[in-house]
């Protein structure tokens, strides 16, 4: 076991594991940092107390009553002492159902109440961290600490320690009991106990390594499933099936033995603790027979003392018990730290300034950035102006820096040096809501969400009215075709839009813009992908949605950006030319020979985007 045990941590501390295992934390720790979470129903732990506390002392006198029937009813055959002890009997029975039923509705609720808070919180967080940590991290690991792995929080710091709370209380009454009766038989069932200890001490270590392997493999899985599932065209299209299959199997069987290697110790740590058990057992009846048989307790005495010896051992196996299912949650809790833990590479200043609706100023001024990680810089140097109302140009080859300053102008990073302006305003000055409500996005990968065509347009301003849903459609372009849908407005566009052709989906998302109406456009190759007459189709929306807004347009094909008021050449993330489509085709230089190369490829769907 232990040497499978090494093989499967070497597997997760490689280089070429999907996903890292998270930091180890003491419990107590892990402890510290979630207890917060319980806030909204500590005042329910009291009750949970008092119903730990009553439970056993009921349990206690049935076992007592069963005494009392020994040795007054049936060691001298008398039925009068039954007449009073059944319905005692009963009564104990119904007061221990009412008190499992408050017991498990009360610790039910706090728990799950706990379970709300955290899971809540967790995604909060992840919602609020940058994009960079997206696009290091895969999403299906992601998903797997917020689901799973939250729920495991739940049982290391809740229905684990009410647990612990409940043996702790129950061996305490037994015990009483147990000194009560025989004080000598009851220290000799105590001796195995420390037995008890050093076997889930050492069995726990074990298990709590094959633990948050198995956490780790199972993130795994979702991030290969995700990845896979979710690019299934390209998987079929290229019939990497296989290869996928054996990506998940890999991931699985590490799981697979992961897991057997902790049923192992499990199933070895088992019949220890019922051999330690019995042993004490076997002890105290020998001892308890010769005292029977010297007349020093009676007959009922030492049936009630083996049946509490039982009860006793119980919560002493299960406290050993515990430390492994502490264990096991605790490589859950290690995971949902790590994630907590994460800080946004981009947040508000100590005191941000609210600007309001901005006029749409943009401004670049000698902005240098690179992609944390990577020693290449993505822009240097990058400098350019954009009055309100203006149209601004980015051409360029692949990888010169276009989208970088998309995401630069939406604050997805900060640059290195240098300043991104709006309105004048550095915006690390500015309130990180107000600078990304200032600008609307149309991108080359048009994004719509799995619902209907009304949500998808109202995403860009919650509270739109269904007015300004079918006002926005019209000015889109898109009205038209999505009356002719089953349910109009009403119908379900399917995953990621796929019930809609590649021009509908982005003549929604040019809706989802208009209704949004920022004073900043930014177009990150709208037309890119759609066929010729698809590409004609959105140019008129794209002319009103542009009008009256400063608009930024990224492209690679030169043939769409002529009209615009000013072209950025952008060449390795410099600016090597700036000025009018007619200027920078007198200057013959890197912007004239990507024009002409474009003008012969001819590859550009939509004609020339409109000033």
């Amino acid at each position: 076991m232990v040497h499978v045990l090494r093989r499967l941590l070497s597997v997760s501390e490689s280089s070429d594991a999907v996903v890292a295992a998270a930091p180890a934390l003491p419990p107590l720790e892990v402890f510290r940092r979630f207890w917060p979470y319980t806030r909204g129903g500590r005042r329910w732990l009291v009750p949970m107390v008092v119903f730990s506390l009553v439970g056993p002392v009921v349990d206690a006198a049935e076992i007592w009553l069963f005494k009392i029937v020994v040795d007054d009813v049936l060691v001298p055959r008398d039925l009068k002492p039954f007449l009073w002890i059944a319905p005692a009997y009963l009564g104990l029975i119904i007061c221990s159902g009412v008190l499992g039923f408050a017991d498990g509705v009360t610790s039910t609720w706090v728990s799950e109440r706990f379970l709300l808070s955290l899971r809540a919180d967790v995604f909060r967080h992840v919602q609020g961290l940058s994009l960079g940590f997206f696009e290091r991290r895969r999403l299906g690991d992601v998903l797997s600490r917020v689901t799973g792995d939250v729920d495991a929080v739940e049982t290391f710091l809740l229905s684990g320690v009410a647990d612990a709370l409940y043996y702790v209380i129950r061996l305490g009454v037994f015990l009483g009991l147990l000194f009560y009766l025989q004080w000598d038989l009851t220290l000799l069932a105590l001796v195995i106990v420390p037995l008890f200890w050093g076997a889930a001490r050492h069995f726990s270590r074990l298990i709590k390594k094959a633990s948050r392997e198995r956490r780790r493999r199972s993130g795994s899985i979702s991030a290969i499933a995700e990845e896979s599932l979710g690019n299934v065209a390209l998987v079929q299209a290229y019939n990497r099936q296989g290869w996928e299959q054996q990506r998940f199997e890999r991931e699985n069987l590490g799981r697979f033995r992961a897991s057997m290697a902790s049923a192992r110790i499990r199933a070895v740590y088992g019949p220890v603790v019922e051999i330690i058990e019995v042993s004490g057992g076997l002890a105290v009846m020998g001892l308890g027979t010769w005292k029977l048989a010297q007349g020093h307790l009676t007959l009922g005495e030492l049936l009630v003392f083996l049946a509490l010896i039982g009860k006793m051992y119980s919560p002493v196996r299960g406290l050993s018990r515990l430390g492994t299912t502490f264990y096991t949650a605790s490589a859950s809790a290690e995971r949902i730290i790590e994630l907590l833990d994460q800080r946004p590479q981009v947040a508000d200043a100590a005191h941000p300034r609210h600007i309001g609706r901005a006029r749409g100023e943009v401004e670049f001024d000698g902005v240098c950035f690179s992609y944390p990680g990577t020693s290449c810089p993505a822009l240097s140097e990058v400098s350019f102006h954009v009055a309100p109302g203006e149209t601004l140009a980015l051409v360029g080859a692949s990888g010169a820096g276009k989208s970088t300053i998309a995401k630069l102008q939406l604050r997805f990073y900060d640059p290195d040096r240098g300043a991104v302006r709006l309105d004048g305003v550095d915006l690390r000055r500015l309130r990180l809501s107000d600078v990304r409500e200032s600008v609307a996005v149309v991108l080359q990968e048009t994004l719509v969400f799995h619902g209907t065509v009304r949500e998808n347009i109202a995403y860009g301003r919650p509270g739109a009215t269904d007015a300004d849903i079918v006002a926005a459609a019209r000015a889109a372009d898109a009205h038209e075709f999505v009356e002719r849908l089953p349910e109009g407005y009403d119908t379900m566009v399917g995953q990621r839009g796929r019930t809609l052709s590649g021009g509908q989906c982005q003549r929604l998302a040019i809706a989802r813009a208009m209704i949004r109406d920022a004073p900043v456009l930014l177009l990150d190759e709208p037309t890119t992908g759609l066929d010729a007459r698809s590409g004609r189709r959105i140019m008129d929306p794209l002319r009103r949605l542009m009008a009256g807004r400063t608009t930024i347009v990224i492209s690679h094909n030169l043939l769409t950006v002529r009209d615009a008021t000013r072209i950025v050449v952008l060449d390795h993330g410099r600016v090597v030319e700036l000025g009018a489509h007619d200027d920078l085709l007198a200057r013959d230089g890197t912007y004239a020979r990507l024009h002409r190369l474009s003008a012969v490829t001819g590859t550009h769907p939509a004609g020339t985007v409109p000033s």
